[in-house]
């Protein structure tokens, strides 16, 4: 059989180098395109446990803290806030033992808390997405509710919650406010997002 002047092992070189070539561009094509399906720095971040000092949270105070793009309510409620909600008969809420999954299992199921006198509570309406106005006193201004015992009002269609975020009952809101998983890192330290369990 005629050769046909073919050099084969030069054919075997160029074969070889022509695969390796390839196989490294499909390496440089493929990793950037894995990466990519990992999240940003900014949307771990904004997952991310948020600390909040609540040192200076005076009583009857509430403070305002983002985890998620969402606003956490840090409630500090005094002795009278707390009799008053723990006072409100289950004929007057929706959900008064806290029975729907909108807070973690280790959230007492009256004050909604670790600590009675600090609530967490993300500041969204569980009807459309508004946040409701804190109005703790019974005789708050706006709120055109007989017997209002203090509490957050939605002024968009008019739902209203106790103090420990437990929806009351013929409003449009169907569910309580939700807990966020929290944990004290200290007295006066709080880390959102983030369980004790795990801690």
């Amino acid at each position: 059989m005629a050769d046909n002047g073919v050099n084969k092992g030069r054919r075997r070189f160029l074969v070889g180098a022509t695969s390796v070539v390839g196989a490294v561009g499909a390496v440089g094509v493929a990793v950037p395109f894995v990466a990519s399906w990992q999240p940003s720095a900014r949307a771990r971040a904004a997952g991310a446990p948020v600390k909040a000092d609540i040192s200076k949270l005076e009583p009857g105070q509430r403070m305002t803290v983002e985890w998620r793009g969402k606003p956490v309510w840090v409630i500090n409620r005094t002795p009278d806030m707390m009799d008053r909600t723990q006072a409100l008969g289950a004929d007057s809420l929706v959900d008064p033992e806290s029975e729907v999954p909108q807070q973690p299992a280790y959230i007492d199921s009256t004050l909604r808390s670790i600590k009675p006198e600090i609530g967490v509570l993300v500041g969204i309406c569980t009807h459309l997405g508004c946040s409701p106005l804190f109005k703790p006193e019974p005789d708050a201004d706006g709120v055109s509710v007989k017997d209002w015992p203090g509490g957050f009002f939605c002024p968009c269609h008019g739902s209203r919650f106790d103090l420990a975020g437990r929806v009351f009952k013929n409003v449009p809101a169907p569910i309580n406010l939700e807990v966020p998983p929290y944990r004290f890192d200290s007295d006066n330290i709080i880390v959102v997002g983030e369980d004790k369990e795990t801690a």
